[in-house]
């Protein structure tokens, strides 16, 4: 491979016999003596590195190397000094060179000079494959998250007309028992299209912001479930926890069938009432979901009301999460707490 060598000296002599010695192993030098000599070849002719002399006529390399990169001038600069002392090529280094040769007459100069060059190129070009790869990757991603946004937010557009489908449904529906029924169907196909509408408008198409993701979720939830004689107030906290979208989902479907089952069996006898749910991270890894009621509240051991199938899709997904659902004892309505594990660890995965 021929080098392209622009090497900034006030002394013809030495460039000379540097050039002499490339020239034989297939590079070529050009030699410029100031500085705007250099920055002139720069603009009209392509290098591969800058060989820079420390002491030049009333400057030194490490001011011309400043300008060269606030210019953005990015090539590679072997510093060449014919001092000793070690704090003028620290600062070169400091300033943006990627090597250092000391001058001097003995024959340990040339060699370490052609070294110095060799390598720096390699490493320079070495940097520059490495920065196309990494955008290509960037453009890659930016391109499939763009195509997954796109398939959440088409995903979500269907579920929703399903959805519609169904209250349509509902509304046609002469059967109390048949309107239930399709009730409890639209609301989990509402938990699942608020999901993907969740993952479409995030910056992480991955992942899931639950505190928003529940608001949407409880708001529709409360729409859907108000009747005048019958009034829900449904009330959420939740702390900003980010979860994987399938371990989000679940988290929906589970807030879905508890608060639509406190609907329904909480205030049998009364004109509504309160539902809350509640999210909070109780360690690194761990949070809480808490749905709670003041209504009637449930005997130990009941078998649940209607077909059972909510019960078993709440035990199912909650064990899923983590250790699984529990209902806490309360002097009032009924609390049913579901621990999460935020992050899928290795252990779990076993």
């Amino acid at each position: 491979m021929s080098i392209r060598v622009l090497y900034l000296d006030d002394d013809a002599a030495i460039v000379r016999l540097v050039q002499k010695a490339l020239e034989r192993i297939g590079h070529s030098v050009v030699h410029a003596e100031t500085p705007d000599d250099a920055l002139a070849l720069l603009d009209v002719e392509g290098y591969d590195v800058i060989v820079l002399d420390h002491y030049l006529r009333q400057i030194t390399g490490h001011e011309v190397l400043r300008r060269m990169r606030a210019r953005g001038i990015s090539l590679p600069v072997v510093y060449v000094t014919g001092s000793n002392e070690a704090q003028i090529a620290i600062e070169a280094i400091r300033a943006g060179a990627s090597d250092y040769v000391i001058k001097t007459v003995s024959d340990d100069f040339m060699p370490l000079l052609i070294s110095a060059i060799e390598h720096s190129v390699a490493n320079a070009q070495l940097r520059a494959a490495k920065a196309k790869a990494d955008e290509e990757i960037r453009q890659g991603k930016e391109r499939a998250e763009a195509l997954l946004a796109e398939v959440n937010h088409r995903v979500a557009n269907s579920l929703a007309l399903v959805a519609s489908l169904l209250r349509l449904q509902i509304s046609n529906s002469k059967s109390e028992e048949v309107k239930a029924e399709l009730s409890e169907t639209q609301a989990r196909i509402t938990a699942i299209a608020g999901m993907h509408r969740s993952l479409y408008t995030s910056d992480d198409v991955s992942r899931v912001e639950l505190d928003r993701y529940l608001q949407n979720l409880t708001g529709e939830l409360s729409s859907s479930l108000q009747n005048p004689e019958k009034p829900l107030l449904l009330r959420l906290d939740a702390d900003a926890i980010s979860m994987t979208a399938d371990r989000a989902v679940s988290v929906g479907m589970i807030v879905t069938e508890l608060v639509t089952n406190a609907y329904k069996y909480a205030y049998p006898d009364e004109a509504g009432g309160e539902v809350r749910v509640l999210l909070k991270r109780i360690g690194e890894n761990e949070a809480l979901l808490r749905v709670e009621d003041d209504g009637i509240g449930m005997k130990q051991g009941n078998a649940p009301s209607g077909t059972g199938l909510g019960s078993r899709i709440v035990k199912s997904m909650a064990a899923a999460l983590g250790p699984g659902l529990a209902h806490v004892e309360t002097e009032r309505g009924t609390v049913v707490e579901v621990p999460l594990q935020i992050c899928v660890t290795h252990a779990a995965r076993q």
